[in-house]
């Protein structure tokens, strides 16, 4: 698949209908690849396993195919998904022309969701900076679909050094984990760029979706080579925080082993906290595209099921 930049989203013009292309064209690699087996698509029904009930059996279909098949009904196969984006000024990282974070978890969002509408599953958006400021309950209907790919359209704009927003990640996460319906899938977009002397804080709003019986599935969005390894050449360079919009001077090279060494240790410790309390966390390096995430969602909706 083509590498999306931020003139093929000006210039598409439609969301929906991009979201639409990026999946045709991961379904098309998934069907070439080794899994294959995945299912993009709604089925009514699944193979019957021996020592089941025979209550659900589609004896109908037996008399055609001679394959025992039960029917599967709605609460068994349908989700109930979340998708969080965290809209805060630092994921408008970074400024040329390749998709900046926030633009990157948008169009995996619409991605997402047409997916989801694939095997009618519903879904709800919400967005936060410093505090949520959207937020839909998940529904499955075309109209809602319409409403959400709307919903994200209006929120691809540019980076305003004059209107820079903060995150509070913390709240807005125990916030989600309240409205949120029981025994949801919550996918979250976030560069956990937050205060890391807060980090206990941050895995409690993560712990309150989980005792609240969501499953949560944690994209860490960045630019791999420039925000986890400093590839930005040996030169001085200004560093501006665009959240707060303070600036430092540095050579990268007389901090780049100290800084790698520290980034590398907080996300590590991110993860591996979140793998002890059972929390999906997966990398997503804007630089390498969006199949890898679509796929890391297949396989955890598989495993839901």
């Amino acid at each position: 698949m083509k590498k999306i930049n931020r003139n093929d989203l000006a210039q598409f013009g439609n969301l929906e209908l991009l979201a639409k292309q990026v999946v045709e064209g991961f379904i098309t690699g998934l069907h070439k690849s080794p899994f294959h087996g995945f299912s993009v698509e709604f089925a009514e029904h699944r193979l019957y396993n021996k020592g089941e009930s025979t209550r659900h059996i589609d004896w109908k279909l037996f008399a055609r195919t001679e394959k025992i098949f039960t029917k599967k009904y709605e609460e068994e196969t349908n989700l109930r998904c979340q998708l969080v984006i965290d809209g805060s000024s630092s994921m408008y990282f970074p400024k040329d022309d390749n998709l900046n974070k926030y633009e990157f978890s948008i169009l995996v969002a619409a991605s997402l969701i047409e997916l989801l509408k694939r095997q009618r599953d519903a879904v709800g958006v919400s967005i936060f900076e410093e505090k949520l400021s959207a937020h839909t309950s998940s529904k499955s209907s075309l109209a809602h679909h319409k409403y959400l790919y709307s919903l994200l359209e209006d929120r691809l704009h540019q980076y305003d050094e004059k209107n820079k927003t903060l995150t509070n990640t913390i709240q807005n996460l125990h916030d989600i984990a309240e409205l949120c319906n029981k025994r949801s899938l919550i996918v979250i977009f976030t560069d956990l760029l937050d205060d890391p002397n807060k980090l206990d804080d941050l895995m409690g709003a993560l712990q309150h979706m989980k005792h609240n019986k969501h499953e949560v599935l944690l994209f860490h969005v960045l630019q791999e080579s420039k925000e986890l390894n400093l590839e930005i050449g040996n030169r001085p360079f200004t560093f501006i925080d665009m959240e707060t919009g303070e600036k430092m001077k540095l050579q990268p090279n007389s901090i780049k082993e100290n800084y790698k060494k520290a980034i590398h240790k907080y996300f590590e410790e991110v993860r591996m906290r979140c793998v002890n309390y059972k929390i999906d966390f997966i990398t997503a390096d804007i630089d390498k595209g969006i199949e890898s995430v679509l796929l890391s969602y297949l396989i955890k909706r598989q495993k839901l099921f």
